[in-house]
């Protein structure tokens, strides 16, 4: 293995460490005593946050990693938890939805059949005022148009799915747009519009560039559709199926079995039908003094003071969490300092409004060590350390691919350590299943032998990423 990137990755890991042990990295003004004074008591606590806000159908619920810290320069974590609100008893709302299936060539056979099989359970659940167009898609593109799913047409749906059969190459882009124009057709009709995409490998006709293939959902997006994506087998390619799902506001799925589809359909047509919120944007306001470190696993747009966050379209129950790093510097004992302040955006889908809700987030200087250490947050330090391995598991999954085996594991290794160090703050038991993926990956590193094996510890790392960096709801 090449020296180099072992020490580097080892110093990467040893410069998390004070972090997680629970002293935050200070890069400047270093504190002159960690003695504390029996005759200096430490000044009081900012007032806390409240648990959660919420002005809609949308709850927020914010903390930092250290709400002390030292004078100088610190990275603290910023985590905020969104969860829909659950309705009761409420009546599921009516959707417009497109399934389309790849059944090019390489999805022949028993990939196709599950498909199929999966295809016809959706079509079963759904309701009379609900609305499916069926696409399939090879070389050229074959639909059923969209029906209300009355009884006579959900048997019409299930003849024209035995019809189905494999041929061509892959062109995901017809498939889409072939999707959204159904889906167009009914739109104004109906709150929630969605596509459902499966596919099992990479495009190779009509447009084949993942620019290009990224802007049609963003198009689709900007229409009001959402879209989600199934990635079936080994030979697709994930980074850009999961990149549909997040320019689409839906949902990813990775099923290493065909045979699985008809369980993410169901749970896919749950999640669309329990809408409460979309258009959804979570905004950091920065102080004066404060910057930003980094979103950990979302794209954000900065600009000036202000980092926003584009999210899911949020279902009854869903839970996503976003993790920043921002620098704090700490001058004044006794200080509080404004980290920054929360707003969360989005169209309420109950009160058919739209609803924002805002937080402000504060830390206090001290230069009591012990102080620091004491008021650490146990549950955003976990986070935190959740969304640093994930970034090592995305470095871990593409250093496999790239043929370089003892590199991602040193990656899974840096993993082991981190949650050793969280553990050592908020308990083993509050990292143990963590631990236990962590293991889990590098055995499964150790023994792929073949290209599937790799292709699959892959795509499992990748998609274990995406919930590690708080895509808990979207991720399925």
């Amino acid at each position: 293995m090449n020296k180099t990137v072992t020490l580097l990755a080892l110093a990467g890991g040893l410069a998390l460490t004070a972090l997680v042990l629970g002293l935050p990295h200070v890069t400047s003004q270093p504190v002159h005593s960690a003695t504390p004074s029996p005759s200096k008591p430490p000044p009081p606590l900012p007032p806390p946050p409240p648990p959660s806000t919420s002005q809609g159908s949308l709850a927020m619920t914010s903390r930092l990693s250290h709400p002390y810290i030292t004078p100088g320069s610190s990275d603290v974590f910023v985590t905020v938890d969104i969860t829909g609100q659950e309705v009761p008893g409420a009546r599921r709302s009516p959707v417009n939805l497109a399934l389309i299936i790849d059944r090019s060539g390489s999805m022949s056979g028993y990939k196709l059949e599950q498909a199929k099989q999966a295809a016809r359970h959706l079509v079963t659940l759904l309701k009379d005022d609900d609305r499916l167009a069926i696409v399939h898609y090879g070389s050229d593109v074959k639909s059923l148009p969209g029906l209300q799913a009355t009884p006579a047409n959900r048997e019409r749906m299930i003849q024209y799915i035995e019809g189905i059969w494999d041929e061509g190459g892959t062109n995901i882009s017809a498939g889409l747009l072939a999707g959204q124009a159904q889906v167009e057709t009914a739109r104004s009709d109906y709150r929630v519009n969605r596509l459902i995409l499966i596919s099992d490998g990479q495009p190779t006709e009509g447009s084949t560039d993942e620019g290009s293939l990224k802007q049609v959902v963003k198009d689709i997006r900007t229409r009001g559709i959402t879209v989600s994506s199934i990635g079936v087998g080994t030979d697709f390619n994930e980074d850009l199926m999961q990149a549909f799902a997040e320019y689409g506001a839906g949902s990813y799925g990775f099923l290493e079995d065909a045979g699985k589809l008809a369980t993410l359909f169901q749970k896919d047509l749950q999640q669309a039908s329990t809408q409460v919120a979309r258009n959804v944007e979570l905004s950091f306001e920065l102080p004066q003094g404060i910057a930003l470190g980094e979103v950990l696993g979302y794209r954000a747009n900065t600009a000036g003071s202000t980092v926003r966050v584009a999210l899911t379209d949020f279902s009854a129950g869903q839970t996503e969490r976003v993790v920043a790093r921002v620098v704090v510097t700490g001058s004044r004992v006794g200080q509080a300092v404004d980290v920054t302040g929360l707003k969360l955006a989005y169209t309420d889908l109950l009160k058919d409004k739209t609803v924002e809700t805002a937080s402000r987030l504060s830390a206090m200087v001290t230069d009591q060590r012990e102080e620091v250490l004491a008021r650490q947050d146990k549950d955003a330090t976990v986070y935190a350390t959740r969304a640093r391995s994930a970034q090592n598991l995305q470095k871990a999954a593409e250093a496999l691919k790239k043929g370089r085996r003892e590199e991602a594991k040193q990656f899974i290794q840096q993993n082991q350590q981190m949650f050793q160090e969280a553990a050592s703050v908020a308990g083993a038991p509050a990292v143990a299943a963590d631990m236990a993926d962590q293991d889990a990956a590098f055995a499964e590193y150790e023994k792929a032998a073949s290209a599937d094996d790799v292709n699959t510890a892959v795509k499992r790392s990748k998609t274990q990423a995406l919930k590690s960096f708080g895509r808990l709801g979207s991720t399925y």
